[in-house]
């Protein structure tokens, strides 16, 4: 059976000459993999107990190409590694006895500056497939682009799979950079907090894949207005549970207090915000020493402006969107938050969710989730949780858009660079379309004239694919 699609991932920036690993995953027709297992089998695993949620009706699936062998030809230019990749059904897979037609080539180099792909081709069905974007550099690149998703919930709550099946996932068939579990910490006991910690902390692994502790404070009640989902993180190994179920912890302002009481930075990031039921009501006041940013992209769709307005994703789970929740208004009313996107996975894929396959019964069919984009020295806990911090991030959905964007003497200069070609980039001025280029390449390097910004105002990049994977900047402020 010939495969579906060929998914590569390379990473987004490296230096002439600087070794890279080539990731590589051959892609079929999903199938369901059952829940089912035994106490003697290997966890994490494929095949598990937690691969089902009946209340939900969440099923796991794999879409790996499990039964294929054949062989990949290799095209870039200006590149240093095999000519062919060879699956056999030998040295491939993720797991003791895995099979699956999954590789990571190690010791792959560019000999030229500029952007790069990698091309895969399967010579027997004429299948080709592009890696994401690299930007090769002449000199040390200095920063470089972590990939994560930081929102994704287990069987505990309302997903499937164990947290060690999820990390193992993120990082070996998503191909991510960071992860953090953000379940919800009102299904989760005080014992079990313990242990989702002690995964987290054993799956980081700083220089190759970083976790951070995150929790999901998730108070959708309507008593006092919408507080909104919180999702925290914190840039160490621990930090107490909250659950908006527990006394001193019921309303933003009891959570703002008790957040003051702690002696280690955190932050309490809102998502899905514009929904009617787990919105966000922004009349409520922003905590800037917590809500440094905001999750505008995942799988319930986009949060940035109404579907009215041109937004393309707009949610329609749980009573679909609401006027006045949109990442936009909250701009207007003066709040100054960075971007990032997230996938919100329930499926036990984070990195390649595949929520159309895995909630099959739905009234709605979730979107392919989206990625937080980490400008960060050096992959870490400490500097990715820096990077949501301090701003230092983009948003996308399923596509590794390069994005790269400096503000200087009036202009407003962009490098951009995707495997399916841009077809717009537009400017938005306090929430509004300000300028829109038409563009039909897969590189770009273009500089815009940049309005002034005066006190409240704000600017930010929208940026579309011909295929419709989009891409935000996180916004500059007067």
């Amino acid at each position: 059976m010939s495969p579906t699609a060929i998914r590569i991932v390379i990473p987004s920036r490296v230096q002439i000459g600087q070794a890279f690993d080539l990731k590589i995953r051959v892609i079929g027709e999903p199938t369901v993999v059952s829940a089912s297992g035994g106490w003697r089998d290997q966890k994490p695993g494929l095949r598990t107990p937690f691969n089902l949620n009946v209340q939900r009706q969440i099923q796991f699936v794999d879409n790996t190409a499990a039964a294929w062998r054949g062989e990949l030809r290799v095209d870039a230019a200006d590149f240093e590694g095999p000519s062919r990749v060879v699956f056999d059904g030998q040295a491939t897979g993720i797991y003791g006895g895995d099979r699956r037609p999954i590789q990571t080539i190690s010791g792959c180099r560019f000999t030229e500056p500029g952007f790069h792909f990698v091309t895969l081709i399967d010579e027997e069905s004429g299948l080709e497939a592009w890696s994401n974007p690299v930007m090769v550099t002449a000199a040390e690149p200095g920063w470089q682009i972590a990939w994560g998703d930081p929102h994704t919930h287990t069987f505990f709550t309302d997903g499937i799979r164990c947290p060690e099946d999820i990390y193992h996932f993120a990082r070996h068939e998503g191909f991510l950079d960071f992860c953090a579990l953000s379940d919800h910490s009102e299904g989760i006991t005080d014992a079990q907090w313990l242990y989702f910690q002690a995964v987290t902390n054993a799956a980081d692994d700083p220089g190759r894949f970083v976790t951070l502790i995150g929790q999901e404070w998730t108070n959708h009640l309507q008593e006092n207005g919408a507080p909104g989902h919180r999702n925290i993180y914190v840039p160490g190994d621990s930090m107490p549970i909250l659950r908006c179920t527990d006394d001193g912890c019921r309303t933003l302002d009891e959570l703002w207090a008790t957040l003051d009481t702690w002696q280690t930075p955190v932050l309490a990031l809102p998502h899905h915000s514009a929904n009617v039921m787990m919105g966000t009501d922004w009349d409520q006041p922003w905590n800037p020493k917590y809500e440094t940013a905001v999750e505008i992209y995942s799988i319930w769709g986009n949060s940035e402006r109404s579907e009215a307005a041109g937004n393309p994703r707009p949610i329609r789970a749980c009573n679909g969107e609401m006027d006045g929740r949109h990442v936009q208004d909250a701009l207007r009313c003066g709040r100054r938050m960075s971007f990032i996107g997230g996938g919100d996975t329930h499926d036990g894929r984070p990195g390649d969710a595949q929520h159309a396959h895995s909630y099959p019964k739905r009234d709605f069919t979730p979107y392919e989730q989206g990625f937080t984009a980490a400008i960060v020295p050096e992959l870490s806990r400490a500097a990715v949780y820096d990077a949501i911090a301090t701003g230092r991030t983009y948003a996308t959905t399923a596509s590794r858009i390069y994005l790269d964007i400096t503000s200087d003497a009036g202009k407003l200069a962009v490098e951009a660079a995707s495997e399916i070609p841009i077809a717009t980039i537009e400017l938005v001025l306090n929430g509004e379309d300000h300028l829109r280029q038409r563009y039909d390449q897969r590189t770009i390097d273009d500089s815009f004239d940049q309005p002034e910004l005066g006190p409240g105002d704000s600017l930010y990049l929208r940026l579309t694919t011909q295929g419709g994977q989009m891409a935000w900047g996180s916004p500059l402020y007067g």
